[in-house]
């Protein structure tokens, strides 16, 4: 049986019959506003870090490259 880990706040509330959902409801649009946030993010690394990425593993392959080797079309 798993346990259910819940995001109630301590403060005063209504606690009526809606206030279950309205926790499910405001969770719900956490989880999308975080893994929106987080998508944004690794779309921008992945579009500053994918060339010098490339540029680190090809300096680190054997036999070892020049820079302007590396940079140059050949």
């Amino acid at each position: 049986m798993a346990s259910r880990v819940s995001l109630k706040s301590k403060g005063k509330s209504s606690g009526g019959k809606g206030s279950k959902s309205m926790d499910e409801k405001s969770t719900a649009e956490n989880l999308k506003e975080w893994s929106n946030w987080a998508l944004k993010k690794a779309k921008v690394i992945t579009h500053y870090g994918f060339i010098p990425l490339v540029i680190i593993i090809g300096m680190n392959s054997e036999p070892k490259p020049q820079l302007y080797q590396l940079l140059t079309p050949v």
